[in-house]
């Protein structure tokens, strides 16, 4: 049996694995970036956004239920397990899309994509901070979430240009089928669990109060509203996906409306999750000097003003893709830093449960922004639409600005404690939460 041991270095050859793992699952729902909004409009006469983005709400649903589920399951059921599970989810997804008669057949693909991610990309970030340890945690995230979103990004361009050229269902469908394939069959064959990881940097808490995972009651409660180091990372990642529902649902409605064909759509498309995705592999190196807080705040505030400049720019496509760009800046600072400082604030055996509900609600954002988005634009049109959404995540990065404990006393570079204050029986222990 190999030696157990923690490090990126050390677990280099499944961390590597997991990282092109985590690329197909976000190749598999950039697919829609560029295409699903234009479908339901030209495919299936859809004239309502709010009935349009639909398939983001029901998407957004079933993946933060699902990151809920898996957050209590995991330690039960193993990684490994539910990761192969979510890919079996993904196979019908691309059939029920070719075969869809209705856009309710749209929508219920998207149930079960939503459920795909919530296990496999919920999995492949739980396992790689398993392997890494605290020391490179941020760095760790930043890969992945850099993987993950890069996919996005190359599956959300191509399928914009194949689009032109190609009926763009077909696209996705063929392509839908392909990284399910692939994807599902790497991780039957090659991923190995981190449970002995886990156990590993437990055993290292010798103080630790808590040697068992707490009940997910007691730990929705901390990550939700007691702890401020936890809900206020929970509120900016509801808030940073509400405004992603929008950039995938809405923005290729917006400039389609001012003129831009498939494939400029589906640059505009590609250029966002390719800037967030890059830029994660920095943003998370940076936070473990710096500390989380710095970055979250001024990502959020970065998000708001493309935003604005987005609602003001009337689909120039120059403006949209600066826009664009800048979007890409403010979440690259923001996605991995969140899932790092909810790490740091709990022990290792708290982990999944903490990251679980923090992507319960990150993800609900996905419902709140294709609700906000569609009834908006309904009311006020695109422009008025985008702007709300800018409006609010601004208000979000106040809100970390205030609520989430700064860094304290640490020199740049040092490890995170060990030591944490006592937690009261049956909540989440807790670090020093001060990120």
């Amino acid at each position: 049996m190999p030696r157990v041991e923690l490090g990126l270095r050390e677990n280099l050859a499944q961390f590597a694995l997991l990282v092109a793992i985590n690329a197909f699952v976000g190749a598999m729902v950039g697919l829609e970036r560029s295409t699903l909004p234009l479908i339901g409009a030209e495919d299936f006469g859809l004239s309502s956004n709010a009935a349009v983005l639909s398939f983001i709400v029901a998407f957004g649903a079933a993946k933060a239920l699902t990151n809920l589920a898996a957050g209590s399951a995991a330690d039960r059921l193993g990684r490994r397990r539910l990761l192969i599970a979510g890919w079996a989810l993904a196979l019908p997804v691309p059939v029920l899309v070719a075969l869809a008669p209705s856009w309710g057949w749209i929508v219920a693909a998207n149930v079960l994509l939503g459920v795909n991610q919530g296990l496999a990309w919920s999995m492949t970030v739980v396992m790689k901070i398993d392997l890494v340890g605290p020391r490179r945690r941020g760095f760790a995230l930043g890969l992945n979430e850099a993987a993950g979103y890069g996919g996005v990004a190359l599956s959300a361009a191509l399928t914009g240009l194949l689009a032109a050229e190609f009926a763009p269902r077909e696209v996705l469908v063929i392509a839908g089928v392909a990284i399910a394939l692939v994807a599902l069959g790497a991780s039957m064959l090659f991923v190995r669990d981190t449970a002995d990881h886990v156990a590993l940097e437990q055993s290292r808490y010798a103080d630790a109060e808590q040697p068992t995972a707490p009940s997910l009651r007691a730990a929705f409660k901390d990550a939700s509203w007691r702890v401020p180091a936890l809900r206020s990372c929970s509120q900016a990642g509801l808030v940073n996906n509400l405004n992603d529902a929008l950039a995938w649902g809405l923005v290729p409605l917006f400039l389609a409306a001012h003129g831009a064909t498939l494939a400029q759509v589906g640059i505009v498309a590609g250029i966002y999750p390719a800037v967030w995705g890059l830029g994660q592999i920095l943003a998370g190196h940076v936070s473990d000097r710096v500390g989380r807080k710095p970055l979250i705040v001024t990502g959020m505030l970065v998000q708001a003003a493309a935003l604005a400049l987005l609602a003001a720019s009337t689909g120039a496509f120059a403006l949209a893709v600066l826009a664009a760009a800048l979007l890409g800046i403010g979440t690259a600072l923001v996605y991995p830093t969140l899932v790092a400082a909810i790490s740091d604030a709990v022990t290792p055996v708290a982990r999944v449960s903490a990251i679980g509900i923090y992507r319960f609600w990150r993800d609900a954002g996905y419902v709140a922004g294709g609700l906000v988005a569609g009834v908006a634009a309904d009311l006020l049109g695109f422009g008025g639409a985008i702007a709300v959404v800018a409006g609010l995540t601004a208000a979000s990065g106040l809100w970390v600005l205030v609520d989430l404990p700064a860094r304290k006393g640490r020199r740049h570079g040092e490890s995170l404690p060990w030591k944490r204050p006592e937690s009261p029986p049956g909540r989440l222990s807790l670090r020093d939460s001060s990120v």
